[in-house]
């Protein structure tokens, strides 16, 4: 038994989707869990229309309709004959958010956040579990909801481990031995059955759930690059493919920001020995990259790239040593703000800190701890973390930066850095 994932850019049209059914055609006959995400950018839009809903916008009910007519389009180019029951079961999914546009706000801004923008995996899987049927690869769809049980920490759900594995157990196998089983990734439900996620990208991690409690022999996530390469090709023109990683090393990547897997992605691998292969939806007959128990060390650097990045400095008031209370007390706040740290440095009287600079949120973070701290910060950073680097690979990414802060471990360097100013 497998479970493949396809990500947003292998949906993201109506021939995308048959090529996606041209793949799954080869493996009838087999047990395959088939998690899917949104189609193509739909995430970004439904997070645009939540946001112009919470401020009561007119926009959110374009951006609706937008997305509807997208959502159609591909329908229309897979059915030109058109399949009445796919239009309908469409058309209730997007009614789930009609009905909230009709009022104002009334809960959490997390909460309906997860309410709307869980849309988008349960549309596009109804898609590709109707075209898949019409091509006569038998598939029943389901939702992933009454399967990954989840707290109510909206927009970052935690699985409750013991309930999911237990609702997966308890009926998928059966529904898995009549042919394809086709769900969502990114989403959750509660006890109460309200739509929870899992975190931004989170479709691979459901993958990886179902893949744990399924006991799967493998999980293959399809994505546009042949495999995990050792940088991103946005950055850098020339990149190689590992082709093996050990679990260790892959945590490690998508630890300091590698988005080729999502960083929860491998933990429920690893625990229950279960191999996961990155291969190219492009050219599904290529290898990939495998990542196991069992591989050999890695021989080329990776690097990793993190921009739009700000360097907090934080220092006591009184000139004294930043001690453990001090720590607790800053890492506690960080929390409150729920702002990642990216990398860190403490000195004697000084504890700088990396994150990713959202405006709003990085500001009322240090609006609170300027109560008890002198804040220095700096906005408009790179973040470079090279694993296993060399003194080659660090003057590489340094061409004309000037570097903030550096640090170096036995195998990983990071360099916070800016552009150097141009000389008149």
């Amino acid at each position: 038994m497998q479970v493949y994932k396809f990500g947003g850019a292998s949906i993201q049209n109506a021939e995308a989707i048959r090529n996606v059914g041209n793949i799954l055609k080869k493996f009838q006959g087999d047990q395959l869990l088939i998690v899917i995400s949104a189609i193509g950018h739909t995430t970004n839009k439904l997070v645009a229309l939540t946001n112009a809903y919470l401020k009561l916008e007119p926009t959110a009910t374009i951006l609706l309709e937008e997305l509807k007519q997208d959502h159609f389009q591909v329908l229309q180019e897979l059915f030109p004959e058109q399949h009445p029951a796919i239009f309908d079961d469409l058309n209730n999914a997007f009614v789930e958010i009609e009905w909230l546009l009709e009022e104002e706000p009334g809960d959490t801004p997390e909460y309906i956040f997860d309410q709307i923008v869980s849309i988008g995996e349960v549309a596009s899987s109804k898609i590709v579990a109707a075209y898949l049927n019409s091509i006569e690869c038998l598939s029943t769809w389901v939702d992933a909801r009454n399967y990954i049980k989840t707290d109510n920490n909206y927009k970052e759900a935690n699985v409750d481990w013991v309930k999911t594995e237990a609702e997966v157990r308890k009926t998928l196998p059966a529904i898995l031995n009549k042919g394809f089983v086709i769900t969502q990734g990114f989403i959750g439900g509660t006890s109460e059955n309200f739509t929870t996620t899992l975190g931004r990208e989170g479709s691979d991690y459901s993958a990886a759930i179902f893949s744990a409690c399924l006991g799967a022999t493998s999980l293959t996530i399809w994505k546009d690059v042949p495999g995990v390469l050792n940088a991103d090709p946005k950055w850098f023109e020339r990149t190689e493919k590992i082709h093996e990683l050990s679990y260790h090393d892959a945590i490690e990547l998508t630890y300091y920001g590698a988005t080729v897997i999502h960083p929860k992605t491998i933990k429920p691998l690893q625990n229950h020995n279960i191999p996961l292969f990155v291969k190219s939806f492009k050219n599904p007959e290529e290898t990939g990259t495998k990542i196991s128990g069992v591989a050999p060390p890695v021989s080329i650097p990776s690097f990793i790239f993190k921009v739009n990045q700000v360097l907090i400095s934080i220092m006591p008031k009184d000139l004294s040593f930043i001690i453990e209370e001090n720590l607790s007390q800053i890492f506690q706040t960080f929390h409150a703000y729920k702002v990642k740290v990216n990398t860190m440095h403490n000195s004697a009287v000084s504890f700088s800190v990396s994150a990713d600079y959202e405006e709003e949120k990085i500001q009322k973070l240090i609006a609170d701890l300027s109560i008890n701290y002198h804040i220095k910060y700096n906005t408009g950073l790179e973040l470079v973390t090279i694993r296993y680097y060399n003194e080659e690979t660090i003057e590489r990414v340094t061409l004309h930066k000037d570097i903030l802060l550096e640090l170096k471990s036995r195998h990983t360097c990071q360099l916070l850095m800016k552009n150097k100013p141009v000389m008149q």
